[in-house]
C-alpha cells in the first residue's frame, strides 16, 4: 500500500536529516525513517510519540517494554520533565514543534502489549510491572484508563495463587482439547479457559476504543512483533499461545535462564490487534546490524505469516524507524547509499563481488562479466569504477590471501592486551589465534574482563556450588586451609592453586577434587564478601543464602552480595579458561567497572567511574596491541556497546597523554559476525583448536555449560556456535579461494584448516572515527538520569 504524504513534522525534520526518502520503490514496501544510532532512534522516536499526543491527548497508545525502549523512554522524560526550558523548547522548534504546551498525558488510554504466563506481576520482571513503573507512573498517564495484563488475578478464585495452580510454571494448552487427568488438570483448564475469555474481552476492549491509535513496537530475531512469532496469522486476536525457540532464548535474560523461559506461554495482542486502526501511526523500531536481515524482509517481502512485521504493510502510517546499521540488507537503499560513496569503499566494492561469489558458488578466478547480470549493486559499482568484473575479483582474491598470510603470522615482542565485555567473550571471539599468541614467550598477554558478568549465573548453579561447599565445611575438611592462611582472599598464591588444582583435576578426570578445589574457591570469596573467616559464620551465611536462592524468584535483580559472589565465580572461570593454556592468574584481571549493577536498563558509563580504571590499565600495561568486542552500533548486548564506549574513551586519553599508538584488534563472537570484507585478519583454525576451544569452555565455564542464557541463533552452549560460525566462515573463504587452495596447500597449517576467526585490525584514528564517543553517549541522557529512580 502507498503510505500517505508525511504529515507530521517531526518526521519530516529527520526525513531531511537523513538526506534519504522515505522509501525506495518498489523494493521497499513499507516507509523508513533511518537515524545514525541508537540515542537518536530514542529520540526520534520520544519526539514523534509526543507530537502524536499533542495532536490526540485522549487516544490509545500501546507501547514497548524491553531494552530497546532505553532511550525513548530517556528522551520522553526529558522532554516532559523540561518542556519549558529554553534549551528544550529551542529543541522542540527545531523539530517543528513550535510555541506547544507540554503533552497531556493524563487522558491517554493504554493498552499493554504482551506478558509472560503465568507470572506474579508483583515480580520486577514482569511487563506488568515494566509499562506500571516506565509508562504509566513514569509518564503520568492514568492507571484508571489503562488496559492491563495482570495474570495473578484472571481466572484466579479469592486466594488462590498461580503457583498452586501451575506448580511447575508450565502451562499444557493441550488441556483445551483433552480430558484433565486428575483434579490439578481440573483445576488448570478452569483458569486456561478463563484467560482466553480474558483475551476475547481484552480485544473487544480495544477494538471498542477505536483501535489502537499510536503503537510502537521492536522486532524480534524472528521477525516478531508483540510476541506475534512466525507463523502468526496476520489477523490474529488477543491470545494465550505459545511462541518459539528464538523467543524464548531472548527471553531468557529476564526470566532467569533458558529454563524457566522454554515453552512457556505468553499473552498477546495479535497482528489484527495492531492493525485494526486504519489511520493508526504503527511505528517498529530496531537499532543495529544483528537486526538488519529481519527488518530487510518485512520491509522487502510481501505479507507473509513467516514474516510477522509485513502485516504493518497494509497500514498508511506505517514506519520503520532505523539505525544506519539496521538498514544494511535493504537492497535499495543500499544501492543508493554506496554509489554516492566519495571516494567509493574498498570495503563496500570487496562485499559486493563475495556475495556474488557466494550466491553462484563459484570460485572468485571463475567470475567474468558474465557473471554480473542479474546484481544490480555489482553492475553499478563495475560501472562507476570502469573496472571488469575479472580485473575486480582478482584484487578480491589477493586482499583475501593477504588476510590469510596476517592471519599465519608470528607476531613477537608484543604486549597484548586482551578485554572483554565478559567472561567468555574474548576466548568465543578468537581463542585459536590466542593459543599461538601465548606461545611465543617473548609477547605479553594481559586479560581484562571489564564487568562482573553476575547476569549470566544462575540460582540454581550458584546454590549446586553453595550445597557442595557447606557439606565439605561439615567434614573439617577446609580448617587446616584456614587455620594457615590459605583461605584468606589477598593470598594471591593460595588463589593461584586453585587455578593449578582445579587443571590438574580436569587432566585426572577427578571430579571430587574438582569440586572440592570449586568449593574451596567459594569459600575464600565468602570470606571476602562477609568479612567473616569463622568457618561456623560462613556455614550460617551459607544456609541463608541458600534460602535465599531457593526463595528468589528466577531473574530477579540480587541483592549485592549474591551479585559479588555470582561474579566472583565467573572471575574465577575466566582465570581457568587462560590458566588452561598457560597464563599466570596474575595475567587476568577483573576491572568490576560500575555501570554494570544488573538493571534493565545499563547505566551510561562515565568518565571517572568506569574511564578512569581503564585508563589506569593502559598505563600500567602499555600495551602495543589492545582487543575489544567491535560493536559500534549496539548489534550485541548493550554490555558490549558501553563497554566499548569506556575503552574509545579511555584510548583517546592514553594516546593524548602519552602519544603512544595503540593497534586495536576488533572482535565478534556469538552475537554478532564480521562479513569477510570487513575483516583484514583470517586466522585459520583447525579441528585441534576447535577441540581444545570446545573442551576448556565445558570444563571452565561451568555456570555456561548448561547454556542458560543461550543465543536465539543456537540451543546449545555457546562454544558450539562459535565453532559453527568459525567453520561458516570458513566455507565463504573456501568458495571463494576453492577447495583445492586447501587441501592441496603447502603449508600445513592451511590444510588443516577447517574454520576461520575474522579480526579486523585497525589505528587507533580508524577506530575512533567508528567507535561513537562517550560524550555523544552521554548527551542523550546526561540530563535524565534522575528519572531512573
Amino acid at each position: 500500500m502507498k503510505s500517505r504524504p508525511c504529515s507530521s513534522a517531526v518526521e519530516k525534520h529527520f526525513i531531511q536529516c537523513s538526506g534519504k526518502p522515505l522509501r525506495y520503490d518498489p523494493a521497499e514496501r513499507t516507509s523508513i525513517i533511518e537515524v545514525a544510532d541508537f540515542p537518536s532512534l530514542g529520540r526520534l522516536t520520544a519526539l514523534r510519540f509526543l507530537e502524536w499526543v499533542l495532536e490526540n491527548p485522549e487516544g490509545v497508545v500501546s507501547l514497548p517494554t524491553g531494552k530497546t525502549p532505553e532511550y525513548f523512554i530517556k528522551w520522553a522524560h526529558h522532554y516532559l520533565d523540561h518542556w519549558d526550558e529554553a534549551s528544550v523548547q529551542k529543541s522542540l522548534e527545531s523539530v517543528g514543534l513550535v510555541g506547544r504546551s507540554r503533552p497531556e498525558m493524563g487522558g491517554l488510554r493504554f493498552v499493554q502489549i504482551d506478558e509472560f504466563y503465568p507470572i506474579e506481576t508483583s515480580q520486577r520482571n514482569s511487563f506488568y510491572y515494566y509499562v506500571n513503573k516506565y509508562y504509566l507512573r513514569g509518564l503520568g498517564m492514568d492507571p484508571e484508563r489503562a488496559l492491563l495484563i495482570n495474570p495473578a488475578i484472571i481466572g484466579l478464585a479469592e486466594g488462590e495463587r498461580l503457583e498452586s495452580v501451575f506448580p511447575d510454571g508450565q502451562v499444557d494448552l493441550s488441556l483445551r482439547s483433552r480430558r484433565p487427568a486428575n483434579t490439578l488438570e481440573e483445576n488448570q483448564v478452569r483458569v486456561i479457559m478463563a484467560v482466553d475469555q480474558f483475551c476475547s474481552e481484552y480485544e473487544r476492549t480495544i477494538r471498542d476504543w477505536g483501535g489502537i491509535g499510536f503503537f510502537l513496537g521492536g522486532i524480534g530475531p524472528d521477525g516478531h512483533i508483540g510476541f506475534n512469532a512466525r507463523g502468526s496469522h496476520l489477523n490474529s486476536p488477543t491470545r494465550l499461545t505459545l511462541t518459539n525457540y528464538e523467543t524464548e532464548a531472548t527471553a531468557a535474560g529476564d526470566l532467569g535462564g533458558i529454563e524457566v523461559s522454554r515453552n512457556k506461554p505468553v499473552i498477546t495482542i495479535g497482528l489484527g490487534t495492531i492493525t485494526h486502526n486504519k489511520d493508526a501511526v504503527v511505528i517498529i523500531f530496531a537499532a543495529g546490524e544483528s537486526k538488519c536481515r529481519v527488518v530487510a524482509d518485512a520491509i522487502e517481502q510481501p505479507r507473509h505469516v513467516k514474516y510477522p512485521a509485513t502485516v504493518i504493510q497494509d497500514c498508511p502510517h506505517a514506519r520503520f524507524y532505523l539505525t544506519s546499521g539496521a538498514t544494511l540488507e535493504l537492497k535499495e537503499r543500499r544501492l543508493h547509499a554506496i554509489l554516492k560513496e566519495e571516494p567509493l569503499l574498498e570495503e563496500d566494492f570487496e562485499k559486493a563481488i563475495i556475495n556474488r561469489a557466494l550466491d553462484l558458488n563459484r570460485r572468485l578466478d571463475q567470475l567474468g562479466d558474465g557473471e554480473v547480470a542479474g546484481d544490480p549493486l555489482l553492475e553499478a559499482l563495475l560501472k562507476k569504477t570502469g573496472r571488469s568484473m575479472a580485473d575486480v575479483s582478482r584484487w578480491v582474491r589477493g586482499r583475501i590471501l593477504a588476510r590469510i598470510e596476517s592471519g599465519l603470522e608470528v607476531r613477537s615482542n608484543e604486549t597484548i592486551l586482551h578485554t572483554g565485555p565478559h567472561h567468555d567473550d574474548i576466548m568465543l571471539g578468537y581463542m585459536p589465534y590466542i593459543m599461538h599468541l601465548v606461545r611465543q614467550p617473548s609477547n605479553r598477554n594481559e586479560f581484562c574482563v571489564l564487568t562482573s558478568g553476575f547476569n549470566a549465573v544462575t540460582n540454581r548453579f550458584l546454590a549446586a556450588i553453595l550445597e557442595d561447599l557447606l557439606g565439605f565445611i561439615r567434614t573439617g575438611i577446609f580448617e587446616s586451609d584456614g587455620e594457615s592462611g590459605r583461605l584468606a582472599p589477598d593470598n594471591a598464591a593460595a588463589r593461584a592453586a586453585d587455578v593449578y588444582r582445579y587443571l590438574d583435576a580436569i587432566a585426572a578426570r577427578d571430579d571430587e577434587k574438582r569440586r572440592r578445589v570449586q568449593a574451596r574457591r567459594m569459600l575464600s570469596n565468602l570470606i571476602a564478601v562477609y568479612e567473616d573467616e569463622s568457618l561456623e559464620g560462613i556455614a550460617e551465611r551459607i544456609e541463608e543464602s541458600l534460602h535465599y536462592l531457593r526463595t528468589l524468584y528466577p531473574g530477579k535483580k540480587d541483592v549485592p552480595t549474591i551479585q559479588r559472589l555470582k561474579g566472583m565465580q565467573r572471575e574465577f572461570e575466566e582465570e581457568l579458561i587462560w590458566g588452561y593454556i598457560g597464563t599466570d592468574p596474575a595475567h587476568v584481571r577483573h576491572s568490576r567497572l560500575g555501570f554494570y549493577k544488573g538493571d534493565i536498563f545499563t547505566e551510561t558509563p562515565t568518565i571517572e567511574r568506569d574511564v578512569e580504571p581503564v585508563l589506569d590499565l593502559l598505563n600500567e600495561f602499555n600495551p602495543t596491541i589492545v582487543s575489544l568486542a567491535f560493536d559500534p552500533e549496539g548489534a550485541g548486548p548493550d554490555t558490549h556497546y558501553k563497554v566499548l564506549q569506556v575503552l574509545s574513551e579511555a584510548l583517546r586519553k592514553f594516546h593524548e597523554e602519552t602519544g603512544r599508538e595503540v593497534q586495536i584488534w576488533g572482535y565478534r563472537n556469538v552475537w554478532h559476525r564480521f562479513a569477510p570484507s570487513e575483516a583484514n585478519i583470517y586466522v585459520p583454525t583447525s579441528l585441534n583448536t576447535m577441540a581444545i576451544m570446545e573442551n576448556s569452555f565445558m570444563q571452565c565455564f561451568g555456570s555456561q555449560r548448561d547454556a542458560s542464557f543461550p543465543s536465539y541463533a543456537y540451543d546449545g552452549p555457546f562454544c558450539h556456535l562459535a565453532q559453527k560460525i568459525w567453520v561458516e566462515q570458513f566455507r565463504m573463504i573456501q568458495v571463494c579461494l576453492g577447495e583445492r587452495f586447501f587441501t592441496e596447500n603447502d603449508h600445513p597449517r592451511l590444510r588443516a584448516t577447517r574454520g576461520f576467526v575474522f579480526l579486523k585490525s585497525m589505528s587507533l584514528d580508524e577506530f575512533s572515527r567508528r567507535a561513537r564517543s562517550l560524550a555523544r553517549a552521554t548527551e542523550a541522557t546526561e540530563t535524565t538520569e534522575a528519572t531512573e529512580s
